[in-house]
């Protein structure tokens, strides 16, 4: 019998929503230090990075896109395979969803031990997995790729990328190379702990450091504030290089 208590399941308390516009396609959806969600508007269709905990969450995503757009929703990319961000994803079926993206070591990892953590996140985070009888088991990518990525959206390029280890072994971004935009998941963390359950706490570091050098003006943690000017997305890496070598020491 599992007898572990968590701080998250005393954390009750319905967290306050901001919706930042990053540009005129970009959009984060935050809620202090809950797990973020990105939206990307291109010429065609919508795409949501991260999914949610659950479809009844996602259709509060959903609402905050609608308010800007009819188009469709066609895909989600899946940061890493954490149940918390990612048994949402059938939410958006009934939005035009035609793909949900991953990195094939994403896949691996859902394999291996999806269930695993999705009865434990469901036990750990009872606020964020409250309306849990709607998620239908599972989330499985449709589509994988290895290394990078590029998708378009009519004229709008978007560049889903690993660029190393870190919170799990299939942690992936997305950005918008035009616009010097990026979605870091559970990479990059603004004022909320490092969860490292899964993590390669060796290679975070370096990890952090090959985002540092892609030199991005914007960017949406996995968890707290987006952060909308460079200084600011420097900080955030900066806190995270902190907390998880701090760890490893």
């Amino acid at each position: 019998m599992n007898t572990k208590v968590f701080a998250s399941q005393a954390d009750l308390e319905v967290k306050q929503v901001s919706f930042d516009k990053l540009s005129e396609n970009a959009y984060a959806y935050t809620a202090e230090g809950d797990p973020n969600t990105g939206i990307i508007i291109g010429d065609d269709s919508v795409m949501i990075i991260d999914a949610t905990a659950t479809p009844v969450m996602a259709q509060e995503v959903i609402a905050k896109v609608r308010e800007l757009t009819d188009k469709p929703i066609k895909y989600v990319v899946l940061t890493h395979y954490h149940a918390v961000r990612v048994l949402g994803a059938s939410g958006y079926k009934s939005e035009g969803l035609e793909q949900i993206i991953a990195s094939q070591d994403t896949y691996d990892l859902i394999v291996e031990r999806g269930q695993q953590d999705m009865d434990s996140e469901i036990g750990r985070f009872p606020r964020l997995f409250n309306a849990v009888e709607s998620v239908p088991g599972l989330t499985w990518p449709t589509m994988t790729f290895q290394g990078e990525m590029t998708l378009w959206m009519g004229k709008l390029e978007v560049k889903i990328k690993q660029v190393g280890r870190g919170h799990t072994k299939g942690d992936t971004i997305v950005y918008l190379p035009s616009q010097n935009i990026c979605f870091s998941g559970d990479l990059v963390e603004a004022d909320a702990a490092c969860y490292t359950g899964d993590a390669y706490l060796a290679d975070w570091p370096q990890t952090l450091d090959n985002l540092a050098a892609m030199n991005f003006d914007k960017l949406v943690p996995g968890r707290g504030p987006a952060l909308l000017n460079p200084q600011r997305v420097q900080e955030g890496l900066a806190y995270t290089r902190d907390f998880v070598s701090t760890l490893y020491r």
